[in-house]
């Protein structure tokens, strides 16, 4: 298909509201930014439909302690992007959440804003032709009050280059987002500040800072490009960021119509952005696929809770529901794997202990709360051995048990999103892909292997440690995340 309309007509339909939602809708203060779905921009909130794919990859970047207490890595899904960079002739789109120099604290890092950078720029430089669209989120510059030397290099090149228009999407601060948009919005933002930066070392705006509690992002983290005859689409939980290079972090690469569905979910976020749809200019028609036995699906915002909570509620007595995850506070999806328990069904969780954040030390919530009640309800708990990066994956796998007549399948489901209100209830952009297939599928048997490594430390690899070592007895704690659960004032 050639995408050069205006437009998308893949958002997800939920009907017409009840007259409960029309009357609250009705009544619900615009200048808060709450708004109904059918009022989001169009293609936002993606329930795709499960397409073919035969060239699937499941991608990790690995971190861990050894025998000898020292911190080790292998990391894949940085050197993949920069691969399927390398490889483009005609078409490159990425979505990147985090892309700075910010946090590093002078430690020791890769850069990799500045190897992407540079990959892109020389992409640009040999083959004039190619189009190349970088989308990402204004908090690398601190909402307008700091210059960026990678996207100055990037647009200078020609790129185009496009900060997402964070005011499209709905509030998830109300409290806090009345006095900003009231007071500090009208205001705008320059660079020059005076303020001393908590990120960095240039001084800022205070509107750059007072900006930051009115939490909402654009946290995808895609990309797509050709690949010969062929195109390949990347849904990833990888921030390409300097601070962030020691994160453990998972990925999945594919072909196949699926491809072409990420595309369109892309140009609907620039779309929103700069008032009109791109027009590219090359036809995004992915090659047959030969193996029908493996589906994968596009799932944005909110469709993401819609697919999870559908994926746990399928399960019955003796399948597996395995997730390693950076946040978990969201209480329909706690409530949905508790409820799962009580089926028989066999529930791993493991947790980033949620104390670690670019040398900044974070007190553990919301996932030790969390853990707490998933552990007083029969549910394994593990926490990732974290020593300075985090666990940031996010990563769903169910095992449905197989019969004699039919082999077990599986159902992988990861991406940018977190399991947190403002991840999952249309506050955020955000981006999954869903794998679904026989579980010796060679993608959704590694996703396994990967769980069965990291949950009993396999290999001499410290990944975990048991849920002790983190349990949290704070009622206080426990109040705090509850609170920011439901008010949205929070940074999760």
């Amino acid at each position: 298909m050639v995408l050069q309309r205006r437009g998308s007509t893949v958002c997800r339909d939920y009907g017409s509201p009840t007259p409960e939602k029309r009357l609250r809708a009705r009544f619900r203060p615009r200048l808060l930014g709450y708004r109904s779905f059918e009022d989001l921009p169009a293609g936002i909130n993606l329930k795709g439909t499960p397409q073919p794919a035969d060239r699937v990859r499941f991608l990790t970047d690995r971190t861990w302690i050894d025998e000898h207490g020292e911190q080790q890595f292998e990391h894949e899904i940085i050197d993949t992007m920069l691969d399927m960079i390398n490889q483009a002739q005609r078409l490159i789109v990425l979505d990147q959440f985090l892309f700075n120099d910010l946090l590093t604290g002078g430690r020791p890092v890769r850069n990799i804003c500045d190897e992407l950078t540079t990959a892109l720029v020389n992409k640009q430089q040999r083959i004039p032709d190619i189009e190349i669209f970088f989308v990402t989120d204004p908090c690398n510059t601190l909402y307008g009050g700091l210059r960026s030397v990678f996207f100055d290099r990037l647009i200078d090149a020609g790129i185009k280059v496009i900060t997402t228009d964070l005011d499209q999407l709905r509030d998830s601060s109300p409290v806090y987002s009345l006095f900003w948009r009231i007071f500090i919005r009208p205001l705008g933002n320059t660079t020059g500040g005076v303020v001393p930066n908590p990120f960095g070392r240039t001084p800022v705006t205070l509107r750059s800072l007072l900006h930051i509690p009115n939490m909402k992002a654009n946290h995808r983290k895609t990309l797509i490009a050709d690949s010969g005859q062929d195109w390949v689409g990347l849904v990833s939980t990888a921030n390409p960021h300097n601070a962030s290079y020691l994160n453990r972090n998972v990925a999945l690469q594919f072909n196949g119509p699926a491809v072409a569905d990420l595309l369109r979910s892309e140009l609907a976020v620039i779309s929103m952005s700069v008032g009109r749809s791109p027009q590219v200019c090359h036809a995004v028609t992915p090659l047959p696929v030969a193996d029908v036995t493996t589906q994968v699906s596009i799932h944005s915002e909110g469709a993401i809770k819609e697919t999870l909570l559908t994926l746990i509620a399928d399960t019955a007595s003796g399948d597996h529901i395995d997730l390693i995850l950076f946040y978990l506070s969201d209480r329909a999806v706690v409530k949905a794997l508790t409820e799962a328990v009580k089926r028989g069904v066999d529930v791993r969780v493991v947790l980033d202990p949620s104390k670690d954040a670019f040398g900044w030390r974070k007190i553990g919530i919301p996932n030790r709360p969390v853990a707490s009640r998933l552990h007083r309800d029969g549910i394994n708990v593990r926490w990732a051995d974290t020593q300075g990066e985090q666990c940031h994956t996010k990563m769903a796998l169910i095992t449905n048990l197989g019969t004699h007549e039919e082999p077990a399948t599986s159902q992988l489901l990861l991406g940018s999103a977190n399991y947190t209100r403002r991840n999952l209830d249309n506050f955020n952009l955000e981006c999954d892909a869903l794998l679904t297939g026989p579980s010796h599928t060679p993608a959704l048997a590694e996703a396994s292997t990967l769980f069965e490594e990291v949950w009993s430390n396999r290999h001499n690899r410290g990944y975990t440690v048991d849920y002790a070592v983190y349990e949290e007895r704070s009622l206080v704690r426990h109040v705090i995340y509850w609170c920011m659960e439901v008010t949205g004032i929070s940074t999760f």
